[in-house]
């Protein structure tokens, strides 16, 4: 289905060509003044230079032809040359209709040049738990992933473990000290491993800061740690068997909190599926010309003649010939263009990574690791910062744990909607369904405040903001979607149907703005797409819910006695919240039933 833009500026350039002028100088965008008008074209600006006459005399003679048209309710012109235009109620409706019709997509086509798309977004350490610092990635990462999968591309999403390293060394030198006597550091063990863990999530979470902290005093520990990592690296069973319980407990309790964040990934890849592919990576950038030694470390040249800053060389190994993160970030391009062969890979990672990753690209790009149309494109977010303005914490200073953070906001909603329901005493929520609404409720507060900002920029995580049910937030959101259910629900109660009712024309100016606004759909899902720009359809759900009560307020929906009338109300309703369901569901949250 054609964007109502395409549609107008179609008719407007017909006109302009008409009228003996280039159809090029019809493009309509809409008003920047909508108490004046709907849509505008400052076309005749630009034409009075190409054919040397006065723009308002231009604007003149296509109004003229506009008026003709019953797709304008009013096309007039202004000095000194625009031209104001207003759709006819009729033709506005007729496309509403039309969304409604197309059920699902409302107007909004699918791509007709469908690609594949990896996103790495996530990218948690094993053996330690999410935290708020990687809030931002995978809520941002599941909500791009969502609008590409709505426009019809094939969207991979990749959780990019972080499972390889030092880390690794440190936490099974811990359990050596601790646990001695297990198979695993037996060098001349051959049997089967244990299926069970020798820890749980718990036990894993505090050995490694432990480990950590024990390596910043003592060398003779740290030095263990690297020969473990080395070990592990170059395969030695018992280390093997111990990664792969590491893995296992720490994937499991990962998902678990990911799910509760509405994030879900199509791959559990982590640096150590990268490892096989490096060997051949290193030899062919070796053989190709493009690796050489610098100071001991191998490195490919990334500079190039236009940069207007120093972008040092990508280091591929160190000295001692250990690998780095730009190794396993090559070696991980290789594997996903081996097995997946994507159009399109998108990074969503800390927008303080920037400079790593334009070498990472570069190196990528001169060393034929991808395919010259293969697209990587680097989302850097900024930070999550507390009203302070710095870097979110505890209360007691510390990094907050995720999960804590989720399961504070549940805590405040559920005071919030119990106090709601106090104050309505004809609406009883049961306990669970409470504590189940609270959740939902939570989720696009978190979700939606963060989202709605730009994601390249730092933010202020304000809580109390968040969570109002007033203003541009998540709860006002959801509020909205449960007070048209809440309607239809009366509507459809009463036995009554909208069975052959048609949308008709807007009764009411604040009813046409409902179906002015409706209308942007389908463009701004394609331009959120593009722009890889959740906040955009987060800026469009809030106008619409906006415009909605504004209508809501203004009109007595439910005692309407024109039944012609009220079907067509309802029917508005309907595509309303469609779309906003629609809609939120991109941006990974849902709403309740009732609030």
């Amino acid at each position: 289905m054609k964007k109502i833009l395409e549609v107008i500026t179609e008719e407007v350039k017909q006109a302009f060509a008409a009228c003996g002028y280039d159809a090029q100088f019809g493009k309509v965008t809409l008003s920047n003044r909508p108490d004046l008008c709907e849509y505008q074209c400052n076309g005749a600006m630009a034409a009075a230079k190409q054919y040397k006459k006065a723009p308002f005399l231009i604007a003149d003679e296509v109004a003229a032809r506009l008026s003709e048209n019953d797709m304008f309710a009013m096309a007039e012109s202004v000095k000194p040359g625009f031209l104001n235009i207003k759709l006819s109620g009729e033709f506005l409706a007729d496309y509403v209709e039309k969304m409604q019709a197309d059920a699902g997509r409302f107007g909004c086509d699918k791509t007709e040049h469908p690609r594949t798309i990896m996103l790495d977004y996530g990218g948690p350490n094993v053996a330690k738990p999410l935290h708020v610092g990687h809030l931002r990635s995978a809520i941002i990462g599941e909500s791009v992933k969502r609008i590409g999968r709505f426009v019809g591309h094939t969207m991979i999403g990749d959780v990019h473990l972080g499972d390889w390293g030092l880390q690794m060394g440190l936490i099974i030198t811990e359990l050596r000290c601790r646990k001695p006597e297990l198979v695993y550091f037996d060098e001349a063990y051959e049997g089967e491993y244990p299926a069970e863990a020798p820890f749980t999530i718990s036990e894993l979470e505090e050995i490694y800061p432990t480990a950590s902290e024990k390596s910043k005093a003592d060398a003779a520990y740290k030095e263990a740690a690297m020969q473990a990592t080395f070990e592990l690296q170059h395969g030695r069973r018992g280390y093997q068997a111990l990664l792969a319980h590491i893995l296992h407990v720490s994937v499991t309790d990962l998902k678990k909190n990911y799910q509760n964040l509405n994030v879900s990934f199509d791959l559990w890849k982590g640096e150590s599926d990268a490892q096989p592919f490096i060997p051949d990576m290193v030899e062919k950038m070796k053989k190709d010309g493009f690796a050489y030694i610098s100071d001991g470390a191998l490195v490919v040249d990334v500079r190039e003649e236009t940069d207007t800053k120093e972008i040092p060389p990508c280091m591929i190994l160190k000295s001692d010939g250990a690998s780095l993160y730009n190794t396993t970030d090559l070696a991980t391009i290789v594997w996903r263009m081996k097995d997946y062969h994507p159009d399109q890979i998108i990074y969503v990672v800390d927008k303080r990574q920037e400079l790593y990753f334009t070498q990472v690209f570069r190196c990528a790009r001169k060393t034929g690791l991808v395919d010259e149309t293969t697209k990587l494109q680097f989302l850097g977010f900024g930070t999550m910062n507390g009203k302070d303005g710095k870097p979110f914490k505890t209360r007691e200073g510390g990094v907050m744990r995720l999960e804590h953070l989720v399961a504070g906001i549940n805590e405040e909603m559920l005071k919030k909607i119990n106090d709601n329901q106090k104050a309505k005493e004809n609406l009883e929520i049961g306990p669970e369904e409470a504590k189940e609404t609270a959740g939902m409720v939570a989720l696009a507060a978190i979700k939606y405040g963060d989202l709605s900002n730009q994601a390249s920029k730092d933010y202020i995580f304000d809580i109390d903001r968040f969570t109002s049910f007033e203003g541009n937030t998540g709860p006002y959101i959801l509020y909205t979607i449960v007070r048209i259910k809440s309607i239809l629900h009366k509507y459809y109660g009463s036995g009554k149907h909208t069975d052959g009712a048609k949308v008709a024309a807007a009764h009411s100016g604040s009813e046409k703005n409902l179906m002015l606004e409706l209308v942007k759909f389908n463009a701004v899902v394609e331009n959120a797409f593009e722009e890889t720009a959740p906040h955009k359809i987060c800026s469009y759900i809030y106008n619409l819910a906006d415009v909605f009560n504004s209508f809501y307020h203004e009109t007595k929906i439910m005692s309407e006695e024109n039944e012609a009338v009220q079907q067509s109300y309802i029917r508005v309703l309907e595509l309303t919240k469609d779309i906003l369901e629609t809609c939120i569901d991109m941006l990974g949250f849902r709403a309740p039933e009732r609030m």
